[in-house]
C-alpha cells in the first residue's frame, strides 16, 4: 500500500467556521494537508480532485450539488444546527460544542470514511507506543480529571503526574485535551460515550 499525505478542503464561506475546523483536523491528522477555501472556485482553481475529502458549507454544496454527488463518498456538508437530509451524504453539525464536534467527526472517520482512505489514520498512532501508565494518565485526562486528580487516583506524585503528561504529548505530538480524546477513541482506551 502506498502511503501518501491525504488532504482534506474546507469549503467555507464563514472563515471562523473554516478555521475553527481546520484546527481540529489538524490535531486529529497530524500529518494531513488542510487547506480552506471561501469559495467553489477557489477549489477549481486549485486541483479539485486531489482531496481526500471535503468538508463544504451548506450552501456552497446546494450551489454545486453536480460536482459534489459525483464525490459522494469524500463529501462531508456542514450543517448550522438542523441537519439537512441528503442521500447517502453525510451531514456534520457545525454549532455545537469543541468535544461533541470531535467525537462527531470520529464517528463520520469510522462510519466509512476512514474506509475509503486507510491512510488517512495517522501514521504515527503505530510509531509510538505508551506505556500502561501512561495509558491510565491519558484515560484520566480524557475524563477531564486535573493533575491533582490524577495523582490522587493513581497513587502518585503531582510531578509524576505532569511527567506522564509530557511524555505522552510528545510521544503523540497531540497538546490538547481533545486530541488526546480522539486518540483515546480511536485505540480503544476509552469508549466515545464514556468521554
Amino acid at each position: 500500500m502506498t502511503n501518501h499525505t491525504p488532504e482534506i478542503a474546507i469549503l467555507e464561506p464563514n472563515t471562523l467556521t473554516a478555521l475553527g475546523l481546520r484546527t481540529i483536523l489538524e490535531e486529529l491528522i497530524p500529518e494531513g494537508v488542510i487547506r480552506t477555501f471561501s469559495s467553489f472556485g477557489g477549489l477549481i482553481a486549485d486541483t479539485p480532485d486531489m482531496y481526500a475529502h471535503y468538508f463544504v458549507s451548506a450552501q456552497i454544496y446546494f450551489e454545486h450539488t453536480a460536482f459534489f454527488i459525483e464525490r459522494r463518498p469524500k463529501t462531508i456538508v456542514l450543517a448550522a444546527g438542523e441537519q439537512p437530509q441528503l442521500n447517502g451524504i453525510p451531514t456534520l453539525n457545525i454549532c455545537q460544542s469543541q468535544d461533541r464536534l470531535v467525537k462527531s467527526i470520529m464517528e463520520l472517520r469510522r462510519y466509512g470514511h476512514a474506509s475509503s482512505h486507510p491512510s488517512d489514520v495517522p501514521a504515527q498512532d503505530m510509531e509510538h507506543e505508551l506505556s500502561p501508565r501512561e495509558i491510565e494518565v491519558l484515560v484520566l485526562v480524557t475524563r477531564g480529571l486535573i493533575n491533582k486528580e490524577i495523582a490522587e487516583k493513581l497513587n502518585i506524585s503531582l510531578t509524576t503526574v505532569i511527567s506522564h503528561r509530557k511524555n505522552i504529548t510528545e510521544k503523540l505530538g497531540i497538546k490538547s485535551v481533545s486530541g488526546l480524546a480522539v486518540y483515546a477513541v480511536m485505540h480503544g482506551y476509552v469508549e466515545v460515550d464514556r468521554i
